[in-house]
């Protein structure tokens, strides 16, 4: 039985089922159903068999038992692969768990996204294209240009990079930021999940959009928040500013508020780490709706002829007992 009863017509047949796509979709995804146990890829792929069970559960999945048939000939591939590479240097067996996590977090999240969005096709198919062969055409395709973004990405990152002093990555200084959207906890409990849904879009698309403008990089976002770094501190108080502003500006949109703070940065595996960062998250928390707060140091970074910068009361906060917020405001007109 598919997930579409053939030779049904449309007003007669049932709603399309999506646990009925499991098992065309390992059949499709994986050239048939599970042939191997762990024991067997750990033994063809040529890696020690506690490794190849770590590195599974590194990238986010059960424990599967060693003598249980669950596995593929892809898995021994990606074993061997994986293998090539630790024995290269590429992958250092100290940063191997990072990284494996890295890896597995990232493509959950896209599987996740691009499962929804095949299955929101399947449902309007109406029965009227098999879903292997809607899967024989989506899956290529989005595979292609998946390997396309990640390839312009790694030109980019490649260039930034270059265009700096390749240093060690602790002795990196940079802006670090975050902005939240303020009342957000509230307001979502009185939104539609839609509503909800295009409220969160709008945030990461402007984000997202004035980031890249000032030479910045989001690190991540996290539903009501996002964090971002800035290499030069005028291109990152600007930012801040526009980001306020743009909000402002969309009467549907609630305000934001953002935080900054300048010092040396961890980066380790497309994440920040430091005081730094700990900093610029309570400027944020501390901040009102519709503004800008920045530490001491990036403050006396910032020309006060581009900038009003006013240092307020010191605050006790988690970590920090006298953090020094400035508010930053735009010059007053002449």
């Amino acid at each position: 039985m598919s997930p579409y009863d053939a030779g049904v017509s449309t007003s007669d047949q049932p709603a399309f089922d999506p646990s009925l796509l499991i098992d065309v979709a390992a059949d499709f995804l994986f050239d048939g159903g599970p042939t191997l146990t762990q024991r067997e890829v750990a033994e063809r792929s040529g890696m020690d068999l506690d490794l190849a069970n770590d590195l599974w559960r590194y990238l986010g999945f059960p424990e599967v038992e060693d003598d249980k048939v669950a596995f593929t000939e892809a898995d021994v591939a990606a074993l061997k692969v994986t293998k090539r590479l630790i024995d290269l240097g590429v992958l250092e067996e100290d940063r191997l768990p990072q990284f494996v996590r890295s890896l597995g977090r990232t493509f959950a999240r896209l599987a996740d996204w691009q499962t929804r969005l095949l299955l929101g096709v399947l449902q309007t198919e109406d029965g009227g294209q098999p879903p292997l062969d809607v899967l024989a055409e989506v899956i290529p395709m989005v595979e292609e240009v998946q390997g396309y973004v990640w390839r312009r990405h790694l030109l980019a990152t490649a260039s930034r990079i270059a265009l700096r002093d390749v240093r060690s990555e602790s002795e990196r200084h940079l802006v670090v930021g975050f902005v939240d959207i303020v009342g957000y906890t509230s307001r979502s409990r009185q939104m539609s999940p839609r509503a909800l849904g295009a409220m969160v879009e709008w945030f990461e698309r402007v984000v997202t959009e004035l980031v890249v403008q000032r030479g910045g990089q989001v690190i991540k976002t996290i539903g009501d928040e996002a964090l971002f770094t800035v290499d030069d501190p005028t291109e990152a108080a600007l930012l801040a500013l526009e980001l306020v502003e743009r909000a402002q500006a969309d009467e549907q949109f609630p305000d934001v508020r953002v935080g900054l703070a300048h010092g040396p940065v961890l980066a380790r595996l497309g994440d920040v780490f430091g005081s730094t960062v700990n900093i610029a998250a309570r400027l944020t928390s501390v901040a009102r709706p519709a503004r800008v707060l920045v530490d001491h140091d990036l403050a006396e970074l910032l020309d006060h002829d581009d900038f009003r910068l006013r240092r307020t009361r010191r605050v006790s906060v988690k970590g920090y007992e006298h953090l020094e917020p400035w508010a930053l405001k735009r010059p007053r007109e002449s």
